[in-house]
């Protein structure tokens, strides 16, 4: 058999997909991955890098392409960290999210369950889908601000005028702190030196209610400059009716850290989800695609409501979306979370839409639960909604300790929920039936939940 090698040359059809949507081929017994590459293409290749564990090419020519190949509209596509789909027709993305979630349920959990249905969004609701945008801000080798996403692995920054999944009004709010930076003389913060001030825009906007907020991240405080950075904003964003200033002075890459200071408005936004309304501060995790997170709520709510919800434990509860949807139809419900100004919005959630039966507790989700269980709470559903890296392990041996009837879990990564499945199984709960959602088009993300029953014996 032949070794493969850096700058050999190949022709090969592409079989499969990678967890990111790279074609993958098998050449010489080795699977190849292809970037922008579709199932079904015939490529000649040339071989870049050859690893130990895996074997990466470009493609040189495209033989045969897919029907499934588009143009993307996107002058920047492949160059920045966001999208990775833009180059195939939202059938294949979904008929590629969906296999996804299974092969993972195969080969990570080991289990024999399998889901038929993706939720993906209506048409014309794939672009400008996105409710919050986060633009890094830097400098061009003239001096002139830019505002764009980090390239994939790195922190240099690809400048974007505009951006194809967001909002219209988070472009020009990101326009107008370029303008804003550029008419002042103030400064991109450099990472390296710790010299100047800007660090990002991050924009919030309602998709149900005429609100929108405005985050200004910085190393410090604009001081006299101040006042034009609102008229600014107000200028050229007329619909904001919030403008913030965070001043972040942390080493790091975290966002949204430190003071917020609100400089005009509020920095509340409302929105409705799922026939309730809902309070939004900056820091507060909300769905970023408010319609397809009311098919995924709904999916979540049949399942915790099979059999009848009773009473549940809702963790990393967030603003209480979830939470709240849930008290329709439970006996109680409680929510967790380790965020102040999330389980704050929560609260107030609950009272401004008349929700009795909800009650809402600050702190880590594991600690929550057990001292739920220590005060004799015990739930007959458990929902989780966990970040990207999934549950601990105590966490779910805590869960399990509490023995509730049904466990519903919300995830944004298929791998860590697979893991998450098999560990539950050993703990006995079963997966029973499931969904996945398109909450991110054009991105390789998908969401799935999943409904898992405990076994007696």
């Amino acid at each position: 058999m032949d070794e493969l090698a850096k700058n050999q040359t190949y022709t090969a059809e592409i079989t499969g997909y990678s967890s990111t949507g790279a074609g993958v081929c098998r050449i010489a017994g080795r699977a190849v991955f292809v970037d922008k590459a579709l199932v079904g293409e015939v490529w000649e290749l040339l071989i870049l890098k050859v690893t130990s564990s895996a074997v990466y090419a470009k493609g040189l020519s495209l033989i045969k392409p897919s029907d499934e190949r588009i143009s993307s509209a996107c002058p920047i596509f492949g160059k920045c960290g966001g999208c990775d789909l833009m180059h195939m027709s939202y059938k294949e993305e979904l008929r590629f999210k969906l296999d996804r979630v299974n092969e993972l349920f195969r080969r990570v959990a080991g289990l024999p369950f399998h889901i038929e249905e993706i939720l993906g969004a209506d048409e014309g609701e794939t672009l400008r889908y996105r409710n919050k945008a986060i633009f890094a801000v830097g400098q061009d080798e003239q001096g002139n601000a830019v505002t764009g996403f980090f390239r994939e692995r790195s922190h240099s920054i690809i400048p974007a005028d505009d951006c194809l999944i967001q909002t219209e009004l988070s472009v020009r709010c990101a326009a107008a702190l370029r303008r804003f930076m550029d008419e002042t003389g103030t400064a991109a913060y450099d990472e390296i030196t710790g010299k100047g001030q800007i660090r990002s825009i991050f924009i919030r906007c309602s998709k149900r209610t005429p609100q929108s907020v405005a985050c200004v991240v910085s190393a410090r405080g604009l001081h006299e400059n101040t006042q034009e950075l609102i008229n600014c904003l107000r200028r050229d964003c007329p619909e904001l009716t919030g403008i913030v200033l965070c001043i972040n002075k942390s080493k790091g890459n975290t966002i949204l850290s430190g003071d917020f200071h609100t400089l005009w408005g509020s920095e509340i936004l409302e929105d409705e989800l799922c026939g309730l309304r809902f309070r939004i501060s900056p820091m507060s995790f909300y769905q970023i695609n408010p319609p397809q997170a009311e098919k995924l709520y709904m999916r979540a709510l049949d399942y915790a409501s099979e059999g009848g919800a009773g009473i549940v434990l809702d963790l990393y509860c967030g603003a209480g979306t979830i939470s709240l949807c849930l008290a329709r139809g439970a006996k109680f419900v409680y929510g967790a979370e380790i965020e102040p100004s999330a389980i704050l919005n929560a609260r107030q959630n609950a009272e401004a839409n008349g929700i009795k039966n909800a009650e809402f507790l600050l702190g880590d989700a594991g600690e929550a639960a057990k001292k739920l269980s220590l005060a004799g709470v015990s739930p007959d559903t458990v929902v989780v909604d966990p970040p990207r890296k999934g549950l601990t392990l105590e966490l779910i041996d805590e869960i399990a300790k509490m023995s509730p009837e049904k466990v519903v879990y919300v995830s944004c990564d298929p791998a860590t929920l697979s893991r998450d499945l098999k560990l539950f199984s050993e703990r006995g709960y079963l997966p029973k039936k499931g969904t996945a959602v398109d909450m991110f088009p054009r991105t390789c993300h998908v969401e799935t939940v999943v409904l898992m029953t405990r076994v007696e014996g």
